[in-house]
C-alpha cells in the first residue's frame, strides 16, 4: 500500500481510524528470537522509516538518528559481539542474548544524538524513544512482529564503537522486525486504578 507523503505546510486535520485503536488495544511485541524471513520489502522498509521520522521533536532538531543492520553485515557485527560476551558477568547469558540480534531479518537501531540547542537534552531523548515506539507500531501495522530492546550491547562502551555509536550518542533501542513463527501471548497489563490519579489542585 502506497501511504501518503503530505506537503510542507499542508492542513492535516484529525482524522479517526478505528483500525488504528485496534491495533493498539492488540499490540504485543513479539520475541526477538522467533522473528524470521520474510522481512519487510525495500518499499516497507522505506515506509517505516519515514513513518518512523514523524514524531513530536521539540524544536525541529532530528535529535536521533537511525542505523540499518541487516544481511551479511548485521552476521558479521553478530560475530565480533560475541568475542566481548565472553568477557561480560555472566557470558552465557551475554552470548544468548544475539540470537536478539542475529534472527531478525531486519534490525533498525535507534541511535539518540541530542543537538546543542535550547531544547533540553531530556526531551530531545524522549523523541528518540518516539522514534523507536513508532517504528514498532508502524512495523505491526504492516503484519511484522517487532520488538523493541537493548541489552548488554547497547550499554558495552566497545559494543557501541562496534556498531558505530559516536560520543555523546545513546543507542535508544533496537527495533527487531520479521515474521513471528509463533504468534506473541497477550502479557499482564498494569493496574490503571494503580497508576491513574487526577491533579485537584
Amino acid at each position: 500500500m502506497k501511504l501518503p507523503v503530505p506537503e510542507f505546510g499542508q492542513a492535516l486535520p484529525p482524522k479517526a481510524s478505528p483500525d488504528t485503536l485496534e491495533l493498539l488495544a492488540r499490540r504485543r511485541s513479539a520475541s526477538a528470537q522467533t522473528l524470521a524471513a520474510p522481512g519487510p520489502s525495500a518499499d516497507e522498509v522505506d515506509q517505516l522509516l519515514r513513518l518512523g521520522a514523524r514524531v513530536p521533536d521539540h524544536g525541529k532538531l532530528a535529535p536521533w538518528r537511525l542505523l540499518m543492520l541487516e544481511g551479511a553485515a548485521k552476521a558479521h557485527l553478530v560475530e565480533k559481539l560475541a568475542h566481548l560476551a565472553a568477557e561480560q558477568s555472566d557470558p552465557v547469558k551475554a552470548k544468548a542474548t544475539l540470537m536478539k540480534l542475529a534472527a531478525p531479518p531486519i534490525t533498525i537501531a535507534v541511535i539518540s544524538k541530542p543537538v546543542a540547542a535550547p531544547i533540553p537534552p531530556w526531551e530531545q531523548e524522549l523523541s528518540a524513544g518516539a522514534v523507536c515506539m513508532t517504528l514498532l507500531i508502524a512495523a505491526e501495522a504492516l503484519g511484522y512482529g517487532a520488538n523493541w530492546i537493548t541489552d548488554w550491547y547497547a550499554y558495552d562502551a566497545r559494543a557501541l564503537a562496534l556498531i558505530g555509536v559516536g560520543g555523546g550518542e545513546k543507542l535508544a533501542g533496537f527495533i527487531h522486525v520479521g515474521t513471528p513463527s509463533e504468534p506473541p501471548l497477550e502479557r499482564a497489563r498494569p493496574d490503571l486504578t494503580a497508576i491513574v490519579s487526577r491533579y485537584d489542585g
